[in-house]
């Protein structure tokens, strides 16, 4: 069985993420990335597509700007956030694990109600460094499927 892959490219400040559009060095990475009946959704963090700056710094804040960027890729793929199957969670502090997880079951309760009832499976990796600065707290990454 063949899949065909569609492909959501990432914009910073409205430049696609592609060479020669970015520089050695720089992240250059799809949005999301659909195969099938799966959106595979790269990590998000807080930081402003427009000017590449983090827009908040602390972790419930983070948390939820994260979640907010996962969502609208999810909605640009044809997907929803009640139909995330898996996340990964990388998270530079170790002691905001409990209000991490408690913004993320505050986000699904308003966002994907399906999910506080049904929880997708998870990974959290600790991460000395996420982004490209300690200014980063929290990085999140899905896989969804299009339809449940």
């Amino acid at each position: 069985m063949e899949s065909k892959i569609k492909y959501y490219p990432m914009y910073y400040n409205g430049i696609k993420q592609v060479y020669p559009n970015v520089s050695p060095g720089s992240p250059m990475y799809a949005q999301c990335i659909v195969t099938g009946n799966l959106v595979f959704v790269s990590g998000m963090t807080a930081q402003d597509v427009e000017t590449g700056k983090i827009l908040v710094h602390d972790i419930k804040s983070q948390m939820n700007v994260a979640m907010g960027k996962v969502e609208k890729a999810l909605r640009e793929a044809g997907s929803c956030m009640d139909n995330v199957i898996k996340t990964l969670i990388l998270l530079s502090n170790p002691d905001d694990y409990t209000l991490m997880r408690k913004t993320e079951f505050e986000y699904y309760q308003k966002h994907a109600p399906l999910l506080v009832e049904q929880p997708p499976v998870s990974t959290l990796f600790h991460a000395k460094q996420i982004g490209p600065g300690p200014e980063y707290l929290v990085e999140v990454e899905v896989v969804a499927v299009m339809q449940r």
